[in-house]
């Protein structure tokens, strides 16, 4: 009994300080408290419900008759919004603090919220190399069915929450975008409920133009209710070879050079200052050299930006083995270096051995619990943001990070963007190399200020012909927004297919400036 006297007694104390300084004190300057008591036990209830859960549905092979099911309550609600008189517009009924993006939309409370429990993974047909999903089922979901049957996506982007919705509604990368384009290059067709209630499916050769719409469109052309995704054969392993480079120029060069050679599978960048990165370039295998094998997936194992970091700081090369799908998720445990801000201790040693097993909290649960006042401070104080640039612009934009925001690590992942009618797409009638950077954490700049500093990157990349992702605080006018994107199809469909009144204009929906 003495222990649990003790634990009792530890409990009853936590609680009374909490009590005596305030929820909203010890929230903000003693946040890991509340998460590693409360939110990492939660986040394992989570993780092992939709896993069992998906497991028991896809081996009862019941997800197609339940799919069809839930179209149709999608059709019949779609329906009832008509015959009400349409006064507002609609949107999905998933609460915003469940979505992996950091803005919470207060659109929800004003539209119609269509309620959407679509999760499941559908169909694995190898002989045409597809997978048929519905919208919520995430990353972690289908790399653990797909590689446990041969195979694997394309692109894989690495956090375990991301949905197949946000990826093709918003869009995805993944470090082997360089050959194979954004996640909505690798699907195939989409079904959408429309805005009269009717069901549709688009592809290349069918509705062709709805189909090249619909990436970025976030929800605001119709209701993604499923998805077919291009499948690839999987292998065991990845042989990733670190390369620590010095100096801005080299690193631009080395990277252009590593990212315009297909040889190479997965290619991606962390760059810890502005003078210094390690490059990444990996291949699958299907053997491995047992002294090279790193399981970097195991909970005790360092955090992966960490155990990169070494190499940059031995200045060594090196090459390791990796499990395919745990190289996937390599950013997963660490949420990429957003979690040494919220347990500083995180990559101990020793929390990782006790504690590893329950990391990462939910996105969603850190979202649903952090409050007006860390809302605010994060707002502020704190940056995560991803600009796509054209790759010959590289040491351009990283000088312009470092001048704007001064954050690092900077994520660096190459990718081609490939021609079409979309919102986004290349200058010219070519594919041509962009690169992703990925900036996340506080800045170092002074006298940061979030609107400000964000409004100079946003200029420097509509300058040049690059794209901001929309999960993020976006804080160009309207006119700016239409600028950097391309809205010619996008309006169209949206004037031919009713959309005005059923959904709002994905500037409405997104942007800082407009009301949401």
């Amino acid at each position: 009994m003495d222990p649990l006297l003790y634990v009792g007694g530890a409990l009853v104390t936590l609680l009374l300080w909490v009590r005596v300084r305030g929820l909203d004190y010890v929230l903000v300057h003693q946040r890991w408290i509340f998460v590693c008591l409360f939110l990492l036990p939660l986040s394992v209830l989570f993780d092992v419900y939709y896993y069992v859960r998906a497991w028991l549905i896809f081996k009862m092979c019941s997800a197609p008759k339940l799919h069809e099911q839930r179209v149709r309550d999608i059709q019949r609600q779609v329906r009832e919004w008509r015959k009400e008189g349409s006064k507002t517009h609609m949107c999905t009924g998933r609460p915003g603090w469940l979505t992996v993006s950091l803005r919470v939309g207060k659109y929800k409370k004003t539209h119609k919220n269509i309620m959407i429990n679509m999760m499941d993974i559908l169909e694995v047909d190898t002989k045409r190399q597809l997978v048929r999903v519905e919208p919520l089922a995430n990353m972690g979901q289908v790399t653990a069915l797909l590689n446990s049957v041969g195979w694997t996506l394309p692109v894989l982007p690495e956090l375990d929450d991301l949905t197949v919705g946000g990826l093709v509604m918003g869009t995805g990368i993944e470090s082997s975008s360089h050959v194979h384009g954004l996640f909505q290059h690798i699907c195939v067709a989409y079904e959408l409920v429309l805005a009269d209630g009717s069901v549709v499916r688009c592809s290349e050769e069918e509705n062709p133009d709805l189909f090249h719409a619909v990436p970025w469109s976030c929800g605001t052309l119709g209701f993604l209710v499923a998805a077919e995704i291009k499948i690839v054969p999987a292998k065991a392993w990845v042989k990733l070879r670190y390369e620590p480079v010095r100096g801005l120029e080299n690193i631009c060069k080395r990277f252009t050079e590593v990212s315009e050679n297909k040889e190479n599978t997965f290619v991606e960048g962390i760059q810890y200052a502005l003078d210094s990165a390690v490059i990444m370039t990996g291949t699958m295998t299907d053997h491995a050299e047992p002294d090279k094998i790193n399981r970097i997936g195991l909970h005790f194992q360092p955090w992966f930006f960490k155990h990169v970091e070494g190499y940059l700081e031995g200045d060594r090369a090196g090459v390791e083995y990796i499990p395919l799908r745990q190289y996937y998720h390599r950013h997963t445990r660490s949420i990429f270096w957003e979690l040494q801000d919220i347990i500083p201790f995180g990559n101990n040693p020793v929390f990782r051995w006790l504690f590893g097993w329950m990391v990462p909290p939910k996105i969603s649960l850190l979202k649903l619990t952090q409050g007006e006042t860390i809302r605010r401070l994060y707002e502020q104080h704190h940056v995560v943001q991803d600009m796509l640039v054209p790759m010959k612009h590289l040491q351009a934009a990283i000088t312009r990070f470092h001048q704007d925001i001064n954050v690092y690590p900077l994520w660096l992942c190459p990718f081609l963007l490939l021609p079409g009618r979309g919102m986004v797409r290349p200058k010219g009638q070519e594919a041509e190399l962009y690169v992703d950077i990925g900036a996340y954490g506080e800045p170092k700049v002074k006298h940061f200020e979030a609107k400000a500093s964000t409004r100079q990157l946003e200029k420097f990349v509509r300058d040049v012909h690059g794209f901001q992702m929309l999960y993020a605080d976006v804080y160009m006018d309207r006119e700016e927004f239409w600028e950097m994107f391309d809205g010619r199809l996008y309006h169209r469909l949206r004037e031919e297919l009713g959309c005005k009144e059923a959904f709002p204009e994905v500037y409405d929906k997104i942007c800082k400036s407009a009301r949401h």
